[in-house]
């Protein structure tokens, strides 16, 4: 009987995974994609879902419950504006797990936690591109100078 296992406890006090499941949120949403331990991705899937799922119905109250939940208004508008409008249609399911192999270090079981029918340039937010103009070409004027 599994009587009293509410939760996994993931080897962590109360504040600190709920900080770290709160910061898994913020990048799943913001990133669409993650690559993370199968335990914490096995957590992290049924409260992205409940996310999604409270986002489908925009009311005020659902929105200052997704900004408490994410403490981030832009990740909280992105589940408004963009992924509830996405998934209108389903009934739920939003995210998938994939397993990935072991961890190098320690062996740990890693796991791929994604949204179905993902954006695939929301992984490229953050990166910037590589500007060509500010490279100055080396000729020997600009040699002679460094010297």
């Amino acid at each position: 009987m599994r009587h009293k296992f509410g939760y996994k406890k993931l080897n962590r006090t109360s504040e600190h995974r709920k900080a770290l499941i709160k910061n898994m949120l913020n990048s799943l949403v913001k990133y669409e994609q993650i690559t993370t331990t199968l335990p914490k991705a096995k957590v992290l899937k049924p409260q992205a879902d409940k996310l999604i799922t409270l986002g489908k119905k925009d009311t005020l109250q659902n929105t200052r419950t997704l900004i408490s939940k994410l403490q981030d208004e832009s990740s909280a508008s992105k589940i408004r504006k963009t992924l509830s409008k996405r998934y209108l249609n389903r009934k739920g399911g939003y995210t998938r797990i994939i397993k990935a192999g072991f961890r190098y270090g320690d062996n740990a079981p890693m796991a791929v936690i994604e949204f179905v029918d993902r954006d695939v340039e929301a992984k490229r937010v953050d990166k910037k591109k590589k500007d060509k103009t500010k490279e100055i070409p080396k000729t020997e004027e600009n040699k002679q100078a460094n010297a």
